[in-house]
C-alpha cells in the first residue's frame, strides 16, 4: 500500500497581492517559471526582473528564445505563462531600471522572492550592496520588514556562502534552498519542482494546492516499484 498523500485543504482565495520575482544566474529557473505560474493562477500580480546572468540561464534551462539584452523578456514570459501580451498582472523591468516601483518601499510589495538566488546575489544583498533592481528589491524588503525569500542554489556551499546565508537569516530573510524532498515519493520532475514551489508559497503566505502535504507513513505495505528504465535490468528479474 503506497504512502498516503493529500493535497493542501482548499482555502478561500487570497486578496490580490503583487509579488516581486528576481531571476539571477543560479541554476533552477524551472522553479521560477512554476512559481510565477502558481502565483498568477491564484489571482496575484507579479513584477519580474532578471539579471544579465539570469537571462542567460533562463534561456538555457527553460528553452525560451530571449534576447540576451532582455528586451523581449516580457513578451516571452507572457507567452510561457499563458498570458495575453500586455496583461497588467505581469510587469517586467530591466535590471537597470532603478526607478521602477519595486525599488521603493512605498510599492507595498507582498513579498520579494529571488528564485533562483545565486551566491553572488546573496553576497551583495547580505552586504547591502544593490547593483541592480533585483538586489535593490531585496534590500527594500529588509528595510521595510517585509517577507524576503531567497531560493538559494549551489553545491557544495563554501564557508562564505554559509556565512552569508546565516547573516541573511539573522536579518529576517527566509533561506529556502532549492532542495526538493523525496518523502512524498515524486514520480516526475514536475513533482520535484512543485515540492519546492509549494514551500515558497507557504512562506509567502499564499494558499495553494500545488504540492502534496505530509500525512504520515503508510500503515503497511512496501513502497511502490519505480517504473522500468530503458537499458536497465528491471528489479527482481536478474538471474532469471
Amino acid at each position: 500500500m503506497p504512502a498516503r498523500r493529500s493535497r493542501a485543504p482548499r482555502a478561500a482565495p487570497d486578496r490580490t497581492r503583487r509579488f516581486f520575482l528576481g531571476l539571477t544566474g543560479a541554476s533552477g529557473h524551472p522553479y521560477a517559471l512554476a512559481l510565477a505560474r502558481a502565483l498568477l493562477e491564484r489571482g496575484h500580480a507579479l513584477d519580474v526582473s532578471a539579471t544579465a546572468a539570469g537571462l542567460k540561464v533562463l534561456r538555457h534551462e527553460c528553452g525560451l528564445d530571449i534576447a540576451l539584452d532582455g528586451s523581449d523578456l516580457g513578451a516571452r514570459l507572457a507567452s510561457a505563462l499563458g498570458l495575453e501580451q500586455g496583461d497588467p498582472r505581469l510587469r517586467v523591468f530591466d535590471a537597470s531600471a532603478i526607478e521602477a516601483p519595486p525599488s521603493s518601499g512605498t510599492a507595498l510589495t507582498g513579498a520579494v522572492i529571488l528564485c533562483p538566488c545565486s551566491m553572488g546575489s546573496l553576497a551583495r544583498v547580505s552586504a547591502g550592496f544593490s547593483s541592480n533592481l533585483v538586489e535593490r528589491a531585496a534590500d527594500v524588503a529588509l528595510k521595510e520588514g517585509r517577507t524576503l525569500i531567497l531560493v538559494v542554489r549551489e553545491a557544495p556551499y563554501s564557508a562564505i556562502h554559509l556565512e552569508n546565508m546565516l547573516r541573511m537569516a539573522r536579518l529576517g530573510a527566509v533561506i529556502l534552498p532549492a532542495s526538493p524532498g523525496f518523502y512524498h515519493r515524486p514520480r516526475t520532475l514536475e513533482d520535484l519542482v512543485r515540492h519546492v514551489v509549494g514551500k515558497v508559497l507557504d512562506r509567502a503566505g499564499v494558499a495553494h494546492e500545488v504540492s502534496a502535504r505530509w500525512s504520515g507513513f503508510a500503515a503497511s505495505g512496501p513502497a511502490p516499484e519505480p517504473p522500468d528504465e530503458e537499458g536497465v535490468e528491471p528489479r527482481g528479474r536478474a538471474g532469471r
